[in-house]
């Protein structure tokens, strides 16, 4: 995350969004809130100066961000790749959807995120060491 911290203005205006969430933002954080995907706690319309994250997790130092048809033409798509290293290059991992995948795939939305998750976090009984799982 970057060091900098949210202006009282972007700090005023995440709340804002916080209360004007899209139909697909509130699809998804229907099922992101209170630790409902594998007990990590994500936050909605998080501030991260310069910009607003649609969902944040701290602990994964993951970025969710859903896009509407405005990041489809070449000037969306350009500010969004801007954005996007902006974020990696402060150590954040970015998982991008489209609208569409949301309300057409919510499951397969949530399955990839916790492909994602399951991928970078380690198995909370790991097996002692030289032993393995038997097939």
């Amino acid at each position: 995350m970057p060091n900098e911290r949210a202006s009282p203005e972007q700090r005023q205006f995440a709340r804002h969004l916080r209360y004007q969430l899209t139909d697909c933002e509130r699809l998804l954080w229907r099922q992101l809130r209170n630790r409902g995907l594998a007990g990590f706690k994500f936050r909605r319309q998080h501030p991260c100066p310069p910009y607003v994250l649609d969902f944040y997790c701290a602990e994964l130092r993951l970025v969710v961000e859903l896009d509407g048809g405005q990041h489809f033409d070449e000037a969306g798509m350009a500010k969004d790749r801007l954005r996007t290293a902006y974020l990696q290059h402060h150590g954040l991992e970015v998982l991008r959807f489209s609208n569409l995948d949301v309300i057409r795939n919510l499951e397969g939305v949530l399955t990839e995120i916790l492909s994602w998750i399951e991928t970078r976090t380690p198995h909370p009984n790991p097996l002692p060491n030289g032993e393995r799982e038997l097939d």
